[in-house]
């Protein structure tokens, strides 16, 4: 069989010689339609014949609107016919039948009027209209019908009055922009004007005043427009502000060359509109500065989008500080005083709901700022010290206080050359809420002024308030040193270490030996190692001791520079101390079965050895040194756990001549009973 054949294929694809449009075809086919298609057509000899098929069509469709009275379509397809008929009166009975069966029924009202103004009873229509809008004053399509009849007619009064009728109701947007095109298209530009001003009372959408605004730009003047965007925003006010709405103002403005009243707009709906509703028209600021403003204009557009960014931050908590102080920060580096002094007071307005320090923290500082920005920068020094004395005022000082705030005060009068104003501050802290920090603080101001007798006076008052504190009694002991008074310091030192409630009595001691050691006094020193090793075992005291004993001098090297220390060879005798105190330390140790300390001393030894010892000694220490055994512990839970255990050599052969001396005893025992 042969393969069959695809689809012929086209090979000239030029356009045909004679073209043949669609109206030709369609031509054709009614010319070649058939007649026995057609539809027929029924013919009447005589008037008789067509009222008998009249009578006969009207019963079908009395039976029709009899079966299903609700049905408008069949009322409407029975007055149409009469309409055909030209029997008007008879169309018009069944359009009032029907309305009686449901009058609310639009498109029954519109094929009425449209029947009445076919045949031109405008009279007739202009009733129907009357009452149509009457019953159903909610339908608009019927006032477009209404007033677009009248237009048609040309009688614009009549239009205007169904206008009026029809605004009464409050219509929708749509409604009231019919109205003002049709004042338009007769040039009654006041009345559309005084349409606009009652368009915005019943609808006052942000677009509805950008209409108006357009219609005065286009058919009245500038200052109208003006008018209209500034009732727009007193009657918007700020709950109802729409970024469209500026910027088609500033647009407005802009377009006339008047860039201040533009950007001036701007910022006033920036300053005022959240941020989230007012993204766009940050841009658009952005826009018009970068084309017609400098670079300190596009920074102020900066500076407006974080105000805006703070202002909601601080509507969303009022009590939220760090906003608050951020947005000083901010306007201060906008360099408007006004502005700054404005947030710095409604900022310390918002005070803390509850009297906990945790509350407090933040909010003073925002106090602090105010005072350093109205002294370094509105050098207003009556203002500052009044912000210092109110909000000294306001704290609850029996409860808490801040000492950074007396001494940013004691220091601001200082600068200003009262200090005696200055030591009242810092006296009245004391009395009030004594802490550590206004006591040294006012310490160090005092040292500032080389009144050490204020100073005694001062630290004796801090350590009667808190004899726990180390530094205190430290601090105290160096500034009678500094003093050359020594005899003073050491009896300092002396009742410091009797104090039992010291918060970190290792300080105290190592000052104390320190003290000694810088003073040449050897002998003291050593005895305060006994007295500290009387209290405490501790593996440091030991090598600390072992250290001292290096470096102390032999009675015949007193002539040698003592900032060559470390120049200077360690006697024999030296060595001999040190390994006098690492050998109690040892034993002690080794008694008190502390081995990990135990360890840190023989590394501490060795390296001592390694330094100023033969490799002897250095063996020895090495035969001393102990291995890391592991081994197994059972738990509380029937669990066992692994462990690293010291082992030390000596212990070693204890253990082991223990266990030979019992085999001994054993044996022994055994030949006995095997004689007897």
């Amino acid at each position: 069989m042969e393969a069959s054949r695809g689809p012929p294929r086209v090979r000239n694809k030029a356009a045909a010689a004679i073209q043949i449009s669609a109206e030709q075809l369609l031509r054709e086919a009614v010319d070649r339609q058939d007649e026995k298609l057609k539809a027929p057509t029924q013919r009447f000899a005589d008037l008789e014949e067509l009222h008998e098929w009249q009578g006969r069509k009207r019963k079908e469709f009395e039976d029709y609107v009899r079966r299903n009275r609700i049905n408008m379509n069949n009322w409407m397809r029975y007055a149409q016919w009469e309409l055909e008929q030209k029997e008007f009166r008879r169309a018009r009975s069944i359009f009032e039948r029907a309305l009686d069966v449901d009058s609310t029924s639009v498109p029954l009202w519109i094929r009425y009027v449209e029947a009445e103004m076919k045949t031109r009873n405008i009279n007739h229509a202009r009733n129907l209209l009357d009452r149509a809008v009457t019953i159903l004053p909610r339908i608009d399509k019927l006032w477009y019908k209404y007033v677009y009849m009248e237009e048609t007619l040309g009688n614009i009064e009549g239009a205007r009055s169904v206008f009026e009728r029809w605004m009464q109701w409050e219509p929708e947007e749509a409604a009231w922009s019919a109205y003002i095109k049709m004042e338009k298209r007769h040039s009654e530009f006041e009345k559309a004007r005084a349409i606009f001003e009652r368009f915005t009372v019943v609808h006052p959408e942000p677009k509805n005043w950008i209409k108006w605004a357009k219609f005065e730009e286009e058919n009245g003047s500038s200052d109208l427009v003006r008018d209209v965007f500034g009732t727009a925003v007193e009657t918007l006010g700020d709950d109802f502000m729409d970024e469209k709405l500026f910027m088609a103002y500033a647009k407005f403005e802009a377009k006339l060359k008047e860039l201040e009243r533009a950007r001036a707009i701007y910022k006033f709906a920036l300053d005022r509109m959240p941020r989230s509703q007012a993204a766009t028209l940050h841009k658009a600021f952005v826009q018009f500065e970068k084309q017609f403003g400098d670079r300190d204009g596009i920074e102020d557009v900066i500076l407006s989008k974080r105000r805006v960014h703070y202002e909601e931050q601080i509507k969303e908590n009022p009590k939220n500080y760090d906003a608050w102080i951020d947005f000083a920060r901010l306007e201060e580096s906008s360099g408007n005083p006004d502005r700054v002094h404005d947030i710095y007071e409604r900022a310390i307005a918002q005070m803390p709901p509850t009297q906990e320090k945790r509350h407090w923290r933040r909010y003073i500082y925002i106090w602090l700022f105010y005072a350093v920005y109205e002294e370094t920068v509105s050098r207003d020094i009556e203002r500052t010290r009044q912000i210092y004395q109110e909000c000294i005022k306001m704290l609850p000082h029996r409860r808490f206080t801040f000492a950074k705030l007396w001494l940013m005060a004691a220091h601001f009068e200082i600068r200003q050359g009262q200090l005696t104003t200055a030591r009242k501050y810092l006296g009245q802290s004391i009395g009030m809420a004594p802490k550590d920090k206004l006591f040294k603080g006012y310490v160090e101001l005092e040292m500032k002024l080389f009144e050490f007798g204020r100073c005694r006076q001062l630290y004796t008052k801090y350590l009667e308030w808190n004899p726990a504190n180390s530094q205190a009694w430290i601090k105290f002991a160096d500034l009678e040193r500094g003093l050359d008074d020594l005899d003073r310091a050491r009896a300092i030192f002396e009742m410091a270490v009797d104090e039992p409630q010291l918060d970190m009595p290792e300080l105290v001691w190592k000052a104390y030996i320190d003290f000694e050691e810088e003073e040449g006094e050897f002998d003291r020193t050593r005895q305060l190692y006994e007295r500290l090793l009387l209290k405490t075992d501790h593996v440091k005291v030991w090598i600390s001791w072992a250290q001292f004993e290096i470096g102390v001098p032999d009675p015949g090297d007193e002539d040698v520079d003592s900032n060559s220390d470390s120049e200077r060879p360690v006697s024999d005798r030296a060595k001999a101390r040190a390994r006098t105190i690492f050998s109690r330390a040892h034993k002690t140790m080794k008694d008190k079965d502390l081995n990990e300390e135990r360890v840190a001393l023989l590394n501490a030894w060795k390296s001592f050895e390694s330094t100023h010892g033969s490799t002897a000694d250095v063996e020895s220490i090495d035969r001393q040194m102990p291995r890391k055994v592991k081994k197994r512990r059972r738990l509380d839970d029937d669990q066992f756990e692994e462990y690293l255990e010291y082992v030390f050599p000596a212990d070693d052969e204890s253990a082991a001549n223990l266990a030979k001396f019992m085999a001994n005893a054993y044996k022994w025992k055994a030949a006995q009973n095997g004689g007897s």
